[in-house]
């Protein structure tokens, strides 16, 4: 029997919302001995090595992997980078449950960017997960005027990148592989991160960050893998808004490892992100059927 597609795009984004966790951890690790660039180019050099090895073995992905619709690719992966910059940047100057709940502008851009770009209804219950979504946000956050301070706007200006990488994404799986997606975003973001970096970087890298460096190489291509899975099971405004789940898990995590503020009020943002989720997944169930 096939598994509903409201369900695999549970499953998927659930593995992509630990792979972000990770990706996130292993950032604010690396950045004391590397700059963002090299830790970029950390994450592309092991995510490029995993995609090399498994074209090696499994001879079928080359067929994948010829070079189409580059023009869309390029714009996918260089904004990317941009904003992939940005967000390394807020994570090493905010607590992880700032950087997150700022990034989640992001899916309001991508439901209306996705309405106008990929002609997809803006359903009721598509504007209340994204409404209640923001509000969860507030409460864990609940910014005052410190929150606005520059490395507040580059995680902002990181969530306009992210949700045009969501809409490439989604319009990518409509003619390329997950494999093709993930192997090209390695094979341009790989010279770009070197760019700003010294070529000797890696020996420089204490034996103690080797395992936040491997952690940095898997979750990247997994999280890419997760998302690219999840919008070719579902519509961008279905899968983007189960990402808020990441701000109360981030919260978590910040307190567990970096002894970062907890308190109930990420508890209540919980409820209530969980609730606009609950109600979109069955308003979705219900169309579908």
């Amino acid at each position: 029997m096939a598994t509903n597609p409201i369900v695999r795009v549970v499953l998927w984004m659930t593995g992509g919302l630990l792979s972000f966790s990770a990706m996130a951890i292993s950032i604010r690790l690396l950045s004391a001995n590397l700059n963002l660039f090299e830790v970029l180019t950390v994450r592309s050099l092991l995510g490029l090595i995993i995609m090399l090895t498994l074209l090696a073995v499994h001879p079928p992905f080359r067929t994948q992997i010829r070079p189409q619709r580059m023009r869309l690719t390029l714009f996918r992966n260089g904004i990317h980078f941009v904003a992939q910059y940005l967000w390394a940047t807020g994570l090493t100057l905010l607590p992880f449950a700032t950087v997150f709940a700022l990034e989640f502008i992001a899916p309001a851009w991508t439901a209306l960017l996705a309405v106008w770009i990929l002609g997809e209804k803006l359903t009721k219950s598509r504007i209340g997960v994204i409404v209640l979504g923001l509000l969860g946000v507030l409460i864990i956050l609940r910014p005052g005027i410190e929150a606005f301070n520059p490395a507040a706007l580059f995680v902002l200006l990181a969530s306009l990148g992210y949700a045009c990488v969501y809409i490439s994404t989604k319009m990518l799986t409509k003619t390329q592989t997950t494999f093709a997606i993930i192997f090209w975003m390695m094979v341009i973001q790989f010279p770009i991160g070197m760019l700003g970096s010294d070529p000797l970087f890696l020996l420089r890298l204490p034996a103690s960050d080797i395992p936040a460096a491997i952690a940095l190489g898997v979750s990247g291509a997994t999280s890419h893998l997760c998302l690219s899975n999840a919008f070719r099971a579902g519509d961008a405004t279905l899968v983007v808004p189960l990402d808020f789940l990441r701000v109360p898990l981030i919260a978590v995590v910040g307190w567990m490892f970096f002894n970062e503020r907890l308190d109930v009020w990420v508890f209540v943002g919980v409820l209530v992100i969980l609730a606009g989720i609950l109600w979109n997944l069955r308003a979705e169930s219900r169309r579908i059927s």
